[in-house]
């Protein structure tokens, strides 16, 4: 049995009762449950169809995410979850360049590392050292003024711990930011690069080993050791190509507002949907939300 599942953005509450029942009849579906009113549907299937991704792309165009999942195992027992970009809107790295006066020359390094054209140790390492002489007050300043959440955030970390799950935060960014994200919505634990610091100024360099794909991937074994679980227990999101190791071990992997060519190497996709969209995939309803 599997579980199709429509949504769109909150802000965009506009998804049509007759085009969901026109694609439950024409799959040959069992009843719709409205998760959210306008917001988000799902109902059972029997298997796949095979013009999955032509009507997913069709959908697209409408505002629309279509996901299609096994029914059984799809509320998650852990989430595993990137940062930048993920949780939070922005790029940590990018907001710091800003301030250090090489902005745009950082961003367009950062963009090409996320969708896979750049080596991501050696890109990270290039970043970092552009911001060499960097007063480390900087950290808290742009944690202040610059850095905002991910819509739907806490609503996802409530909900699921609320249920039992375990919450990590892994990413290639930096420590400084990762301890504020995890506490502020209440990861269980956080991972992430260290900038070093001497006579309070950022040194240009980053503390080894590095925290990439492949240290993201160990997270996900390690953790679900520590605790008894297994992958398939695991949702993972991220939005970049250092994402797509983890994505594709965990049971479900969501490829979030992605890089095109990471969105394409991932069969869940949230194009419309905010953070909220990680929950009604889980089954969970508008009403089971644990408001924050």
């Amino acid at each position: 049995m599997f579980i199709a599942t429509l949504l769109c953005a909150p802000t965009a509450a506009k998804l049509d009762g007759a085009l969901v029942e026109a694609l439950r009849n024409a799959w040959g579906g069992g009843d719709a449950d409205w998760l959210a009113p306008d917001e988000a549907v799902e109902f059972p299937l029997a298997q796949t169809p095979s013009n999955f991704w032509d009507v997913w792309a069709d959908l697209h165009k409408m505002g629309v995410d279509l996901i299609i999942q096994p029914a059984e195992g799809r509320q998650k027992k852990m989430l595993l979850a990137d940062m930048d970009s993920t949780m939070i809107q922005q790029e940590c790295i990018d907001e710091l360049a800003d301030e250090a006066g090489v902005g745009d020359r950082v961003k367009d390094i950062t963009a090409r590392a996320m969708n896979g054209e750049l080596d991501f140790e050696a890109a990270l390492k290039e970043r970092v050292g552009l911001l060499n002489g960097l007063p480390d007050t900087v950290i808290g300043d742009v944690l202040e003024n610059r850095i905002t959440l991910m819509p739907g955030g806490r609503e996802l970390l409530a909900t699921m711990k609320k249920n039992g799950a375990y919450a990590a935060l892994v990413s290639g960014g930096f420590t400084a930011f990762t301890a504020h994200v995890a506490a502020t919505l209440g990861f269980d634990e956080h991972r992430a690069n260290t900038l070093t610091v001497h006579d309070g100024k950022l040194t240009g360099t980053v503390g080894m080993p590095i925290l990439g794909r492949d240290a993201k991937m160990a997270a996900l074994e390690q953790i679900t050791a520590r605790l008894g679980l297994c992958p398939r227990d695991v949702m993972a999101v991220g939005d970049g190509a250092n994402d797509l190791g983890m994505l594709g071990m965990a049971g479900a992997g969501v490829a979030l507002h992605a890089k095109p060519t990471v969105a394409a190497q991932c069969d869940i996709r949230i194009n419309h949907g905010d953070l909220t969209a990680l929950l009604y995939i889980q089954g969970y309803a508008k009403a089971d939300f644990v408001s924050v």
